[in-house]
């Protein structure tokens, strides 16, 4: 958790979620309350749901076996469904395991009529997803963590209680855990004189990966420079690159620039 900064809360919810019944399941069942069996972590890209997914099984030493949902999603008939079957007894052979599918609204988008062969077959995966959430007991040492941009699009069975029972949003950081993320990347480079919080205001809308790529362009300036250490100008220099693409970003993806 110490490489996970700006995410105090979230790690609390996923620690409560996720490492507590893999570490302590008989406190569960003391108490007689059934853990979540999954947890959907959803928010925008680049703000450490992958990260955050990772440190949790780090700290509990389970096996993490990371899957991205277009891989389930295969062209022929079955194969899906065959991938879910072998992945889910993966987990289970090498339990305490922690099954963390990217990307799931891929498999996971909500089932419609009249769709093609193609879809149709991206159903059965999803099907067979279902009935292995539903198929293993709720204290196995298998647990879901699943991740999402598109929340909005995810079938309603997937959310429903007993499947994903917790969904943790989590969205860009906030001022100060902005400076938490800096911090954090800076610890690591050789600095002089550098005030992260004087520029943490000019940062507003970064994501944690915008806000690691920051670090590494400050490292790159003051390398062009012959320089051997990170200053406060190539830090300045560095966010003015950032959002200057991520301006050039917003704008690719929004057509009515090409007829401003």
């Amino acid at each position: 958790y110490a490489d996970v900064a700006g995410l105090e809360e979230e790690i609390n919810l996923v620690k409560e979620a996720v490492e507590l019944p893999l570490n302590n399941p008989t406190l569960f069942t003391k108490v007689g309350v059934t853990p979540p069996k999954g947890v959907l972590l959803v928010g925008p890209p680049g703000c450490g749901k992958t990260l955050l997914a990772k440190a949790v099984a780090n700290s509990t030493e389970a096996t993490f076996i990371r899957m991205v949902g277009s891989e389930l999603a295969q062209k022929y008939i079955g194969e899906g469904g065959r991938l879910v079957r072998e992945l889910f007894a993966l987990a289970k052979e090498k339990a305490p395991s922690i099954i963390f599918l990217d990307e799931i609204d891929a498999i996971g988008a909500k089932r419609l009529d009249g769709s093609t062969s193609g879809d149709r077959e991206v159903q059965r995966t999803l099907m067979q997803l279902l009935a292995e959430l539903d198929g293993f007991d709720q204290l196995d040492d298998v647990k879901i963590v699943a991740a999402t941009n598109r929340p909005d699009i995810l079938d309603d069975a997937l959310l429903r209680p007993g499947r994903f029972d917790r969904v943790i949003e989590i969205g860009l950081p906030k001022d100060e855990g902005r400076k938490a993320i800096l911090n954090l990347h800076l610890s690591g480079m050789s600095t002089r004189r550098v005030d992260v919080g004087s520029i943490v205001g000019s940062t507003k809308g970064f994501s944690g990966a915008e806000l690691a790529a920051t670090c590494v362009e400050a490292g790159m300036i003051a390398i062009r420079d012959g320089r051997g250490q990170v200053r406060q100008q190539d830090l300045k220099d560095a966010v003015a690159k950032i959002a200057e693409k991520r301006a050039h970003a917003g704008a690719r993806k929004d057509p009515t620039h090409l007829y401003a």
